[in-house]
């Protein structure tokens, strides 16, 4: 069971889809109404297990403070006005849409920020000290982003998101960090690091697949009365992240040294699309479902876009001087 929970983790860009256009058939064929029940165990469960793995300890060590400020300033300064602007310009009849692209580029970094930077051989002590900062930061900031962006088009309830928020991030956090601590003490930190931190990822996935099978299933009469919609959701989504890693891009190698640049362009363009998934699906009522969709389809090309810039690394940044000094 473990062995194909992993394979479908290393394969979201195939799993998603597929999990997409089940959700969608279950919509058409069946009542999905029910299914809402299933949005905030899909939710724990989806959360949770990314906690356990934080290590939050790191993001009080210091050394790439130059690395970390410009990250965040991209994070909280720039994208979400771009995601926002794009939006408004695309999803002008459909505000909850909109909403959809603005959270996926809300919060930023995820576990996936250290992975790609270790892929892409970059600093990742820096990659995980912005994720840490850039999920705590974008958590509290969300709901006031939200309020100022969109107040005008959808109905924004601060408290209520800002609970959500707690119970989306925060209590997860506390528990997966008390996980964490007692898992340690049980196995040792090594032990924990090469057997135990791996397999929660993996259960990660499942909650993700769930939260999206659950989206479309509720969205899927609406879709398939307008099918094009994919392919609107899909052209904004594309043009963020095109302007993100590029703009990334420049910045990290202007301003910063090679293995910090890889961590910064990871930072900033990779998205906690999870935690803007579960604050689509829990803080924004039946509407939120059209906010997950996008949510959803930026997983496709999140993942994707990221693969495919470890293999471009070498060309844009050149080679690691640990490589160098072997040849």
């Amino acid at each position: 069971m473990w062995r194909i929970l992993q394979l479908i983790t290393k394969n979201l860009t195939l799993a998603i889809p597929i999990m997409m256009i089940l959700g969608f058939g279950f919509g058409l064929l069946f009542n999905a109404s029910w299914l809402k029940a299933m949005i905030i165990p899909f939710t724990f469960l989806m959360v949770y297990p990314m906690m356990v793995t934080l290590k939050v300890k790191k993001v009080f060590e210091g050394g790439d403070t130059k690395a970390q400020l410009i990250t965040q300033a991209v994070n909280f300064l720039v994208i979400p006005f771009l995601a926002w602007g794009i939006g408004l310009a695309v999803f002008a009849d459909e505000p909850y849409m909109a909403l959809g692209l603005l959270l996926a580029g809300l919060v930023p970094t995820s576990g996936m920020t250290i992975s790609w930077t270790g892929f892409a051989k970059g600093n990742m002590a820096a990659a995980v000290k912005m994720t840490v900062a850039g999920l705590v930061l974008g958590s509290l900031l969300t709901p006031f982003y939200v309020k100022l962006l969109m107040g005008a088009s959808i109905e924004v309830d601060v408290l209520a998101v800002l609970k959500q928020v707690f119970f989306i991030v925060f209590l997860p956090m506390a528990l997966g960090y008390a996980t964490q601590r007692l898992l340690i003490r049980r196995y040792g930190q090594e032990d924990f690091q090469k057997h135990v931190a791996p397999r929660f990822p993996v259960l990660s996935t499942v909650g993700v697949l769930g939260i999206v099978f659950v989206a479309l299933a509720l969205k899927a009469r609406t879709i398939a009365d307008a099918p094009q919609v994919l392919l609107i959701i899909l052209a904004p989504l594309l043009l963020l992240y095109v302007i993100n890693f590029s703009m990334s891009t420049l910045l990290g190698k202007k301003l910063l040294p090679r293995d910090d640049a890889i961590a910064m362009v990871y930072g900033s363009v990779m998205r906690n699309l999870s935690i803007a998934l579960a604050m689509a699906m829990n803080a924004f009522g039946e509407q939120g479902a059209d906010a997950a969709l996008v949510v959803a389809a930026a997983y496709i090309i999140q993942v994707q876009s990221a693969a495919w810039y470890v293999k471009l690394t070498p060309k844009i940044f050149g080679v690691p001087q640990s490589v160098v000094g072997t040849d």
